[in-house]
């Protein structure tokens, strides 16, 4: 398992990484995807050898902020494609009988296009109903673990947390699921927790080109 992998796991037990302003490197999980995840006063950086230490601690990151900071996500980023700052949230999967059927026609949602982008090995789940437009996608994704992402459909009156739930059905019972989502998408954060996903971390992705 990836490191970043490791230590998303033992946070969903609550064992989090000491918090004392430390940081450290590790290899990106996916090729051409690098990011920074930030723990309670602890960061970890995923980015390509290509960059030097010496340029990491040129660039000040720290476990109490510093490894988030815009200017250091910018610099390692070059002109390349930056994310927003999302929170981490963890959850258990609940195996059994699948809530949600594969639903190949959601491939090309914007949604799943952004999955794409940044994990590897994209699903689209949804309901069964030909015009439900909710979308589920899981991929391989932060650290290598099961990663989930979510749409409802707004002609259709789903509740977010329900849809949560099923999604992980999609999951082996109590396998590490994760899940990331903007601090200010406030419905969509809600429905998580509701849904049974506790936050642990914040993650920045970007697409370096330098």
């Amino acid at each position: 398992m990836h490191p970043i992998g490791e230590v998303l796991s033992r946070a969903a037990t609550g064992d989090f990484p000491a918090v004392d302003g430390g940081w450290r490197r590790v290899e990106p999980w996916r090729s051409g995807v690098e990011g920074v995840v930030a723990f309670t006063g602890h960061a970890i950086l995923a980015v390509d050898d290509e960059i030097s230490d010496g340029t990491l601690v040129a660039l000040s990151p720290d476990g109490f902020g510093g490894a988030s900071n815009p200017r250091l996500v910018s610099r390692l980023a070059g002109s390349g494609w930056i994310d927003a700052l999302d929170i981490v949230l963890v959850a258990r999967g609940a195996g059994g009988e699948p809530a949600l059927v594969p639903r190949s026609d959601l491939r090309n949602h914007p949604r799943a296009e952004h999955a794409t982008s940044v994990r590897s090995d994209v699903a689209t789940y949804g309901y069964a109903a030909p015009d439900d437009r909710t979308l589920v996608t899981l991929s391989t994704g932060l650290g290598g673990l099961p990663e989930v992402g979510l749409e409802t459909d707004p002609a259709k009156d789903h509740v977010g947390s329900d849809v949560v739930r099923h999604a992980l059905t999609l999951v082996p019972e109590d396998e590490v699921v994760v899940a990331a989502c903007a601090p200010g998408n406030a419905r969509a954060l809600r429905a998580f927790l509701a849904g049974g996903f506790d936050p642990v971390a914040s993650v920045q992705l970007w697409r370096p080109e330098r």
